[in-house]
């Protein structure tokens, strides 16, 4: 005889308090948020200087400032559009040196802005001199170039048409032979 067995509930079975888990570690960004692969670095003479002049002859917003010894300006980072700029006062030991104490720069950094010849002006009117004023080129920009009190030289410009390789190969060999003969900016 077969035997019945009661219907029970099965118990849940009692569950071990949870604990805690414990939170991986948040991943970084190898570029921080806001910076791009390549970020200028300018050191100058003169860092607080440098950083109120900036502000006014090319917009640019401080991001952060941190101070060294003999009121010198041991980091600052400001922004130009979307871009950072970093700089820092020339201290005495260190490989850089600010372009005033070489009698010169190896580079120039590059500003594309919306209208190169307003901002041209801005520039020069506070204090940089210019070396080319904005002048149609031939690879499709409308570029100038002027150096900062700091010794720091500075493309600018507004890019205003798409030129197709061979019309660019075309227009390059024209430009390099005007130069040659001493008749124009490349």
């Amino acid at each position: 005889m077969a035997t019945k067995r009661k219907a029970t509930k099965s118990r849940p079975k009692a569950r071990a308090k949870a604990r805690p888990r414990a939170s991986a570690p948040k991943k970084v960004s190898a570029i921080p948020p806001g910076y791009h692969t390549a970020t200028p670095y300018l050191t100058v003479n003169d860092g607080t200087g440098a950083l109120e002049f900036y502000k006014r002859a090319l917009g640019a917003r401080e991001v952060m400032r941190m101070a060294a010894p003999g009121g010198k300006i041991g980091h600052a980072e400001i922004r130009i559009g979307d871009s950072h700029i970093m700089l820092s006062d020339e201290f005495p030991g260190t490989s850089t040196k600010a372009p005033t104490s070489l009698g010169g720069t190896t580079g120039s950094i590059m500003l594309y802005l919306p209208n190169v010849d307003a901002a041209f002006k801005k520039a020069v009117d506070a204090g940089c001199k210019s070396i080319m004023a904005p002048t149609d080129m031939f690879w499709g920009d409308r570029f100038g170039k002027l150096e900062d009190p700091y010794g720091n030289q500075w493309g600018m410009a507004t890019h205003r048409e798409d030129v197709p390789p061979r019309q660019m190969a075309e227009r390059a060999k024209a430009a390099m032979a005007a130069m040659a003969q001493g008749q124009g900016n490349a």
